[in-house]
């Protein structure tokens, strides 16, 4: 009978009994490390244990010095290394140069990486280098050497740097973050040249072994809230981290929220503005968006294009975009509670031409209108799902054909179809993804509660999601900022809000940053 103790429990293996998942026996079970030995032959047979059945891992023995006496063993993923041409691959130029070396001097070479290789890194256990090889490198095993060395190579197949599809700017740059994590932070690195910018990373998924990097400025951030944010992404052990939405979901304080408390962005110049301004960015490897935080309602209605244009442009810009977010939200409510319960408010002539666009329409307008706003979305996500030109076809189409058709059988009303492109406009005017999306999930609980109870139900509605704003928060800083609270930071920060004021009067970064270094212009 075998027994395996953890601390929190006996798991008798006899009796195939496991143990459930996110326990801590697989966190404190250590993992067999093995030493790597001086002879070449255990070397090469428990690496081949290790990548048993692995079609994709090459591996090939060679000889150096030169005598060709001196065995040594490499060892890489078929497409991360390149064809290793000599003149052109450090791993080329480094496998020729040993091959030039006396027998007695390779030890010596290794040990001072006298070749002058740039990124070579030694290990000590087969576990080790055999994740260094799972990065995309290569790795070099020499009969003799107590060590492993990585020597960096090309790396995994990716796609180059494009401009981000879910964030147009008129003004600005056209790069967009891609999902190498090497690329991404050198993108930031790009735009931020500072010794001050700071890059932390650590692995998440107990098997995919994800590197997540923590991209700040030292003297700006505030050290509370990078505590915070390491622990919550080392909260949770989990198989695999494919996307950053993954930790999104996992760090999150109020999952219930239909509000997002992360904000994320394709673009590597709003990154960097976040960098500047003390905020923490978190990059995902395999991933091409990247989360800011701590975050607030304020920014998700921002662009990178607004801080590139005049005032006049951003501020016209953003009381559009505000009014989009808030119609997107109450339109149909509205319509309903005015129509249904309260059309005293309305001009006599509106009521009218109301009244007659009604007429033959069988159903409630309250059905009318959640029928008509279901056939939206359901053609929004198509639209989506469908491939290139076809998913823009059918959301124009689609709709147009759809309205019309259901105008001409009476189902509808065409008022309603107004009111219904018109919202769906508005949330097309948000320009953060998930951020509309919690307007367009909220648009049904207006709706609800107007056929219900009218402008009373109406106000209800509003009163709870402004109610549930006001309870929310991002690491410690409310989410309503700067419409609330903004005297911490000498109502600066109102100056970056519906208004974007003119550039020489934002003197002071927001209330991200570490209190006494929030100057960030004046003059020389």
């Amino acid at each position: 009978m075998e027994i395996v103790r953890t601390d929190t429990f006996w798991c008798l293996s006899f009796l195939g009994i496991q143990a459930p998942y996110g326990m801590k026996r697989d966190r404190n079970v250590k993992m067999e490390h093995t030493k790597i030995s001086t002879d070449i032959e255990q070397n090469i047979k428990q690496f081949q244990q290790l990548f048993a059945d692995s079609a994709d891992i090459k591996m090939k023995e060679m000889r150096l010095g030169k005598g060709k006496k001196r065995r040594c063993f490499l060892a890489y993923i078929e497409v991360a290394v390149s064809n290793m041409l000599l003149e052109t691959t450090a791993l080329g130029r480094l496998l020729a140069a040993l091959s030039e070396l006396p027998d007695r001097d390779l030890n010596q070479v290794l040990n001072e990486n006298a070749m002058g290789i740039s990124d070579v890194t030694p290990y000590d256990t087969i576990e080790d280098a055999a994740q260094g090889m799972l990065t995309g490198d290569a790795i070099l095993f020499v009969d003799g050497y107590g060590h492993a060395l990585k020597i960096a190579d090309k790396g995994y197949p990716g796609m180059g740097v494009q401009e981000p599809d879910s964030e147009k700017v008129i003004r600005g740059s056209k790069e967009g973050f891609t999902d190498s994590i090497k690329t991404n932070t050198a993108l930031i690195r790009k735009r931020v040249r500072s010794t001050r910018v700071k890059v932390e990373e650590v692995q998440e998924g107990v098997r995919s072994h994800t590197a997540i990097d923590l991209v700040y400025m030292a003297d700006l951030k505030y050290e509370s809230v990078l505590r915070q944010i390491r622990e919550k992404i080392t909260e949770y052990e989990i198989d695999g981290v494919m996307d950053s939405g993954i930790l999104e979901q996992l760090a999150e304080k109020k999952w219930y929220s239909p509000f997002p408390q992360f904000q994320t962005t394709q673009r590597p110049d709003r990154a960097a503005l976040a960098v500047l301004e003390g905020r923490i960015v978190l990059l995902c490897d395999n991933s091409p968006v990247a989360l800011i935080l701590p975050t607030d309602l304020n920014s998700f209605l921002k662009t990178s294009d607004d801080y590139y244009n005049r005032f006049g442009v951003a501020t016209f810009a953003r009381i559009l975009r505000y009014m989009a977010a808030f119609f997107a939200m109450t339109l149909p409510g509205l319509y309903l509670a005015v129509t249904n319960f309260h059309t005293q408010i309305l001009p006599t002539p509106l009521l009218l031409s109301f009244w007659e666009a009604r007429i033959g329409v069988p159903f409630p307008a309250a059905l009318e209108v959640i029928l008509m706003e279901i056939s939206f979305e359901l053609l929004r996500e198509a639209g989506v799902r469908l491939p290139g030109a076809m998913g823009n076809t059918i959301g124009i189409v689609g709709g147009l054909i759809i309205g019309q058709a259901a105008v001409d059988a009476n189902l509808v009303s065409p008022i309603v179809v107004i009111v219904v492109a018109f919202t769906a406009l508005c949330s097309f005017s948000i320009p953060n993804e998930e951020f509309a999306f919690s307007f367009r999930i909220l648009k049904f609980y207006v709706i609800v509660l107007s056929a219900w109870l009218g402008f009373f139900g109406f106000l209800i509605a509003l009163l709870t999601v402004f109610i549930h704003l006001s309870r929310l928060e991002s690491f410690g800083i409310p989410y309503l900022m700067p419409f609330v609270g903004a005297d911490v930071n000498d109502y600066h920060d109102e100056r970056d809000s519906i208004w974007r004021a003119p550039l020489k009067k934002m003197v002071r970064r927001p209330i991200y940053a570490k209190r006494g270094e929030r100057i960030r212009l004046r003059k020389k």
